[in-house]
């Protein structure tokens, strides 16, 4: 396995915590290399783009993290009620924990960029379609039909990044609270619906 690059990550990781909390146009590439403590000469190295090459392996990047972080909750939970739950419980504590200052480490990025920066908005897709997936998944395995499973779990992923800006503009951790228990409920009655059926 080769050596993985010895500044990318930093810069990456750097990228992902300054656009949550800045916004894309807001933060500069000095404001990178401050906080990833990387030679200036690596970013250019490992980003000859530019920064919009920087919002693609970030938006990537942090887009397969919350897919980890969600199959991790998929696999602790029997149903796709329960994964729902669980999810909001976590973006709730995650954004209280940020004291309301750290959105969406994607779609903060992708209200910037999408559609103009096509690399982006390919990487914000392919992050939303996977979600998508995980939680689709879990409904197929409660017995919903696929095309269904696809409509709500389209329902749950705008349902959870709506939550996120207004949970930031409110500092109300119980609006994704809220919004997580509502949707609970919604998959438990269909899966409920479906196994009587």
């Amino acid at each position: 396995m080769p050596a993985r690059p010895k500044h990318r990550d930093a810069i990456v990781d750097s990228a992902i915590k300054l656009f949550r909390l800045r916004g894309y146009s807001a933060t500069g590439l000095n404001d990178i290399v401050d906080e990833s403590r990387a030679p200036k000469g690596s970013l250019y190295h490992y980003f000859p783009k530019g920064k919009a090459s920087i919002a693609e392996a970030a938006v990537t990047v942090a887009s397969r993290r919350i897919g980890e972080a969600m199959t991790r909750l998929s696999e602790q939970n029997t149903s796709a009620a329960g994964l729902v739950r669980a999810w909001g419980e976590l973006l709730a504590k995650w954004m209280a924990g940020s004291n309301f200052r750290a959105g969406s480490p994607v779609t903060t990025t992708l209200l910037e960029l999408a559609p103009d920066e096509l690399a982006v908005t390919k990487a914000g897709r392919k992050a939303f379609a996977n979600w998508r997936r995980i939680v689709s998944d879990k409904l197929v395995g409660d017995g919903v039909t696929a095309a269904q499973a696809d409509r709500l779990a389209a329902l749950v992923i705008a349902s959870f990044e709506g939550g996120l800006i207004q949970c930031r503009v409110e500092a109300r951790p119980d609006i994704l609270l809220t919004i997580a228990r509502e949707l609970e409920s919604l998959l438990g009655t269909v899966g409920t619906s479906v196994r009587k059926a």
